[in-house]
């Protein structure tokens, strides 16, 4: 007797969980979904993220990472509350800048940066020192942008070391962290340097290389140099670069962002001076972006003005 009510109480439950609908908060069943959906080979490894809440009233979001190997890219989807519907792409607020999402991720405190601090139109690159695209991007910049737009333009620099393809890459941009920290001016120079040095840097000769770039530097003193490098003190700094640029769904580089849009390839200088002239008549009446920085980093004490430190880009004042 026992058992056959076991039994029936089983099937009771298989036949329950077959009738049970679908919903997407199932990751099994999301999964398979999504497959279908974009034709995934078993080869691809697809992960789903758990549910967090969005923007978009009614529904949460989930990212799915499809991966092969060190490739990977993250799909946002977004989930109706009861699990029946997805939607998938961009949606805007028409009240706030639309690529306010873009700029709250954007963190341009402490970095390099070239160009006028306040100005209407803020430029971050996530760039590789060893890519050669990012060079061809990185050499436009610098000839073109300040001197075009001397006070109205703020170019920071991101480190995105791609080191599954690059492997004296991140050295590269540790390196150049180490020469910041003891110089900030002296950033540029050794971004100038390791970019028009590409080819003839390995990962065997990068440290030789770039001490004897610091021996004939002035400014940067090359024992230093050497002993930062040798400890990997910025390598958190890079790897924290790194992490920013993921949670961006940063996939190659250079990768641009104009006031927080988007530029995810190289762009030549036309295009780009067009986007930029755009953002400057547009900024003088939305004023909903530009370079966040403010004027100054002060303490509220009278009669002792804070001098801001070297290098570092100044907190906005409330």
């Amino acid at each position: 007797m026992f058992r056959s009510t076991l039994l029936c109480l089983l099937g009771a439950l298989l036949l329950s969980a077959a009738d049970a609908p679908k919903t997407a908060f199932d990751k099994p069943t999301l999964e398979a979904y999504v497959r279908h959906l974009y034709l995934l080979q078993p080869q691809l490894t697809i992960t789903v993220g758990d549910p967090k809440p969005s923007q978009l009233p009614g529904f949460k979001e989930v990212r799915v990472r499809i991966s092969q190997g060190v490739q990977s890219q993250e799909v946002p989807l977004y989930v109706s509350a009861d699990g029946k519907k997805i939607v998938q792409g961009a949606f805007y607020d028409i009240t706030t800048n639309p690529f306010k999402a873009e700029i709250d991720k954007l963190h341009t405190q402490f970095q390099p940066a070239l160009g006028t601090a306040g100005a209407p139109v803020a430029i971050v690159v996530f760039s590789d020192m060893q890519c050669p695209h990012c060079k061809g991007e990185a050499e436009m910049l610098r000839k073109e942008l300040v001197a075009a737009y001397p006070t109205q333009v703020r170019l920071y620099f991101k480190d995105f070391p791609l080191e599954s393809l690059h492997p004296w890459a991140k050295a590269a941009a540790m390196a150049g962290r180490c020469v910041f920290q003891q110089n900030p001016d002296g950033f540029w120079p050794y971004h100038d340097w390791v970019f028009g040095h590409q080819e003839a840097i390995t990962p065997q000769n990068l440290k030789d290389q770039v001490l004897g770039w610091a021996k004939d530097t002035k400014g940067i003193d090359s024992l230093k140099l050497a002993a930062c490098i040798d400890s990997k003190s910025t390598a958190a700094e890079v790897e924290k670069e790194q992490e920013e640029g993921r949670a961006l769904d940063i996939a190659g580089t250079p990768t641009m962002f104009i006031n927080g849009r988007r530029i995810p390839q190289t762009i030549e200088w036309p295009s780009l001076k067009s986007i930029i002239d755009t953002e400057i008549e547009y900024q003088k009446t939305a004023k909903n972006a530009g370079d966040d920085c403010g004027c100054e980093v002060k303490l509220d004490i009278p009669g002792f003005p804070a001098t801001p430190a070297p290098g570092s880009t100044p907190v906005k004042k409330k």
